[in-house]
């Protein structure tokens, strides 16, 4: 109880403020159209005509957890109305890009490590990289995607992924295999270890707490790079395409709901990671 106390007063000032937030928004339109029609709305009524539009500038909470309920389990996971569906094709890039993501992180971070001439010369330009908006550089990996004949959408939508992903797993890496001591180096070297001996048996486990910790935001990144990419590639499934079209057709219901849908699929894959994190802890004898 001690510990569910604090999340729920959080979660229910928060339910507060979003209600307020779509009564303040909403009653607007609500008021204009009173008043084109020449007569008075009281309290009550304004509160809910807010509370239910069709097209509300803030969707309220339960008309979020209605459209993503019936999202979900109104339709058949196949059927193209399903958020079930869409968010697969959105899962799909994003593990891909995850997975190049870790493997460009860890890569670059172990030659980093090694390596003084790619330090000073690969990590400015991984940080600059992340300095570059994505929505910016997403169409343009969709057109080179495209000139170079790459037809599949998952393609550029998981190198966006990567490019988003990669960025905290290799910073997390590099510290993780510098952070043994030089106490810890010299005497393994007084053992007569090898360079990869040193590498594999302390700079490995001692780099797997900053692994883990990175990998739960890479893939809420990774997560973030595949709906973003699914815009400029003209998708029309996906997550990202929902909030697209939702937008689009003066659907808000739609968009509001994809994105719910987004949030609760980037909490799922970090307690997926997170169960990872516990099964390799308890495998190494790391205590819980």
């Amino acid at each position: 109880m001690r510990r569910t106390l604090p999340v729920l007063t959080v979660v229910a000032a928060i339910l507060v403020i979003w209600y307020l937030a779509a009564f303040w928004m909403n009653s607007t339109w609500v008021l204009d159209q009173a008043a084109r029609a020449d007569r008075e709305v009281g309290f009550a009524e304004l509160v809910s005509a807010t509370m239910t539009q069709e097209r509300p500038v803030v969707a309220a909470p339960h008309q979020v957890a209605v459209a993503l309920w019936d999202g979900v389990f109104g339709h058949a996971i196949t059927s193209k109305r399903s958020f079930v569906y869409h968010g697969w094709i959105t899962l799909e890039a994003t593990l891909w890009g995850f997975a190049l993501g870790i493997v460009l992180g860890v890569g670059l971070a172990v030659a980093i490590v090694h390596s003084r001439a790619v330090d000073m010369s690969v990590m400015p330009w991984a940080v600059i990289s992340q300095t570059v908006p994505i929505v910016a550089l997403a169409p343009m990996i969709v057109v080179v995607a495209n000139a170079v004949g790459i037809e599949d959408r998952l393609v550029p939508k998981a190198i966006i992924s990567a490019y988003l992903s990669y960025f905290p797993v290799l910073v997390s890496m590099v510290s993780g295999l510098r952070s043994p001591n030089v106490m810890q180096l010299d005497l393994l070297k007084t053992y007569g270890a090898s360079r990869a001996q040193v590498f594999w048996k302390l700079r490995v486990p001692a780099s797997l707490p900053y692994f883990f910790a990175s990998l739960k935001v890479a893939i809420a990144a990774s997560l973030i790079g595949a709906i973003v990419g699914e815009l400029p590639t003209g998708a029309i499934n996906g997550l990202g395409a929902r909030m697209l079209i939702g937008s689009q057709f003066g659907q808000p219901l739609i968009m509001w709901a994809a994105l719910f849908a987004a949030a609760i699929l980037a909490g799922a894959l970090i307690l997926v990671v997170g169960a990872i994190q516990r099964a390799a802890d308890r495998r190494m004898g790391v205590a819980q």
